[in-house]
C-alpha cells in the first residue's frame, strides 16, 4: 500500500525530544519527503503536538517506530491518504 500522507496526534514530554529531534527521527524514515509539526497544547510536563507527513511509500513501521525511540508518543492517526496520488480532504457542508 503506497501511504502518501498521514495527520498524526503526536505527544512528548516539554523538555524531550525537542520539536527539532523529533522532525529529524520522522525525516530520517524511508518514504518521507515532508514533515509539518504543530503544537496544539501545552500544559506543565507535557506538548501536544499535530504531525503531517507526506511522502511515497511511506515506511508506516518504522515511523511509528522511529516517534517511539525518539521519546514521544503516538497518540492517534487522524488521517491517512493512500495511492497513486494525494486527494486533499474537502469539509462537508452541513
Amino acid at each position: 500500500m503506497n501511504v502518501r500522507r498521514l495527520q498524526l496526534d503526536v505527544d512528548k514530554a516539554v523538555a524531550r525530544p525537542d520539536l527539532l529531534d523529533l522532525a529529524e527521527a520522522i525525516n530520517g524514515v524511508p518514504g518521507v519527503e515532508a514533515v509539518n509539526i504543530t503544537v496544539t497544547e501545552i500544559d506543565i510536563e507535557t506538548m501536544g503536538t499535530e504531525v503531517t507527513i507526506e511522502g511515497d511509500n511511506i515506511d508506516v513501521t518504522a515511523l511509528f517506530e522511529a516517534i517511539e525511540k525518539v521519546g514521544a508518543a503516538l497518540h492517534s492517526i487522524d488521517e491517512v491518504v493512500v495511492g497513486e496520488r494525494i486527494i486533499d480532504r474537502i469539509p462537508r457542508a452541513r
